[in-house]
């Protein structure tokens, strides 16, 4: 019924309800509201539809930025803090200047806990120049009696060497007996110049270290013979002639011949060893004879 503002308050002032028809459902109103936004814009209705009924695609991955490739840097060995390298030129050094180095040196950790550097003993040496021996008896490292008297093998090993030797005819020191044709002068050295803590093995990084001492060592001293005492002087001495060395027992590695720098080299135990093997000191005799034999 279309009634106009006047009449609708005349029929309220007489008590007369009006019916009205309710309002449409939201969700129909909605419905006529996309029907018309469909008919008014078909083309964008039909792209909704075609979005839904396909099966999603993953978008196509973006191409990964070229990355230009970074040259390889060999790494930079810097020594701990406290520690200095390895004073340069080893392999050009005269006797006095190379025992000096090794008093000084500073390029691994066993310089923190040491009283002395364990240089080697022999004849002395005439206006600074390197004695010339015909023994050269390499051990692995200094102990703690070594480390406080700054001289390789003393106490109870170091006498047992000494036995050793004299029963060869061989004496350290300056007082070494000679014998018309035979070899008697020596000098007695180690593979470490510091004694590792607790006396325990010496590290590989440290023979490292010191490894080019030892070789200027015998290049100055020209040995006639080297006896190598115990595994990891024999491993130092072998490691570029015997494939593997380090996996081999030293056991087997005794009874033969080797070489270094050119000199012959007889590898055996090291008295300290024996102190505890005493059935292997008949084996020990055994080696000194065959390094006697080569002379």
């Amino acid at each position: 019924m279309d009634l106009d503002k006047r009449r609708r308050a005349m029929l309220r002032e007489m008590g007369v309800r009006l019916w009205q028809p309710p309002s449409p459902p939201l969700a129909v109103a909605n419905d006529a509201i996309n029907t018309v936004a469909v008919g008014a814009r078909p083309e964008r209705a039909e792209a909704r539809f075609d979005a839904e009924a396909e099966p999603a695609r993953a978008p196509a991955p973006a191409a990964a930025p070229a990355v230009r490739p970074v040259p390889a840097q060999a790494p930079v060995s810097r020594p701990a803090p406290g520690l200095q390298p390895r004073p340069a030129g080893v392999a050009l050094m005269d006797w006095s200047a190379l025992q000096a180095a090794v008093a000084g040196c500073r390029a691994c950790a066993l310089c923190e806990s040491r009283k002395n550097t364990v240089f080697g003993i022999g004849p002395a040496a005439a206006d600074g120049a390197a004695p010339q021996v015909d023994w050269l008896i390499v051990g692995e490292a200094p102990g703690e009696n070594e480390d406080l008297a700054g001289e390789p093998f003393v106490g109870q090993a170091g006498k047992l060497l000494d036995n050793m030797l004299l029963a060869i005819g061989l004496q350290r020191g300056d007082d070494a007996p000679t014998r018309a044709g035979v070899s008697r002068s020596l000098f007695i050295t180690n593979v470490l110049k510091c004694r590792p803590p607790a006396n325990r093995n010496p590290d590989p990084a440290e023979v490292a270290q010191c490894e080019p001492y030892l070789k200027r060592q015998v290049e100055l001293l020209q040995p006639k013979m080297i006896l190598a005492l115990g595994k990891f002087a024999a491993q130092s001495l072998l490691q570029d002639s015997v494939p593997e060395v380090q996996k081999i027992p030293l056991g087997k590695l005794r009874g033969q011949v080797f070489r270094y720098l050119g000199v012959p080299v007889v590898v055996s135990y090291h008295p300290a060893y024996l102190l505890r093997s005493l059935g292997d000191k008949a084996k020990a005799w055994d080696d000194l004879c065959l390094a006697q034999a080569q002379l």
